[in-house]
């Protein structure tokens, strides 16, 4: 057996178990683990675009609801010589494989990139940074709408003006739980959807559909403009306050 064939069994012997990691995470509770396997390499790589945009400069990301690092994998390789990269995690076991694999990722050794897991909600993250990418993957449909209003205004705060956000919403949620979902959860995800909307129609600059993967889904890139004056940010009913 050869070296590739070893390191290739490894590398699947490896997703094999985060995917039952993930199940067990979302058995748990799927409000927030929000899927019941890793994201795949097509929707990881159209999430990191903006990272390979603005390369080679040094450059500050968030990585938020980074799960068992399936992003993170791809995302790592493509940071610049030093660049920051901080990776937020709320669910403690998450959190702990992140920090494994940050520690055992071997695109790290001997580069000046300062790379830190921190098990929080993004929203509750103590930080004077201010970042050019922040990639989400947090589950925002399965949140209440005021929640997702407080994360998304988070996240404003937390960009460097002109920042990107990028972000994934599963194809065809709204449909599927409309069908099956009673009428209070219908309710709070029709409220999330006009969240969203309020802000994709202030910041969004591109939406792009991810067929391979599962389930499908689609990415988009909000950018913060140079300036948010505070009465003209996006609310959930889509008025400004």
């Amino acid at each position: 057996m050869n070296d590739w064939t070893t390191s290739h069994d490894r590398v699947l012997a490896q997703r094999h178990a985060e995917g039952w990691m993930f199940l067990i995470e979302a058995a748990r509770d799927l409000r927030t683990t929000g899927a019941i396997a890793p994201s795949g390499k097509a929707l990881a790589r159209a999430l990191t675009e903006p990272v390979r945009v603005q390369a080679p400069q040094p450059l500050s990301v968030l990585e938020a609801g980074a799960g068992t690092g399936a992003v993170t994998r791809t995302l790592i390789p493509q940071l610049p010589r030093g660049s920051r990269l901080d990776i937020v995690e709320a669910n403690p076991r998450f959190a702990a494989q992140l920090r494994h694999l940050v520690g055992t990722h071997p695109s790290l050794p001997g580069r000046p990139t300062q790379v830190n897991v921190h098990q929080a909600y993004v929203e509750d993250l103590d930080t004077d940074e201010r970042y050019d990418v922040i990639v989400s993957g947090l589950p925002l449909t399965n949140f209440a709408p005021a929640q997702v209003e407080r994360i998304m205004a988070r996240y404003l705060e937390l960009l460097h003006p002109g920042g990107t956000l990028t972000y994934f919403a599963y194809v065809g949620t709204r449909k599927a739980r409309a069908l099956t979902a009673s009428r209070a959860e219908a309710s709070r995800h029709a409220g999330v959807d006009e969240v969203m909307a309020a802000y994709q129609h202030s910041y969004a600059t591109g939406r792009w559909t991810v067929w391979a993967n599962l389930p499908p889904a689609h990415v988009w890139h909000l950018q913060r403009p140079h300036a948010i004056p505070h009465e003209s940010q996006p609310t959930a009913d889509g008025a400004r306050r």
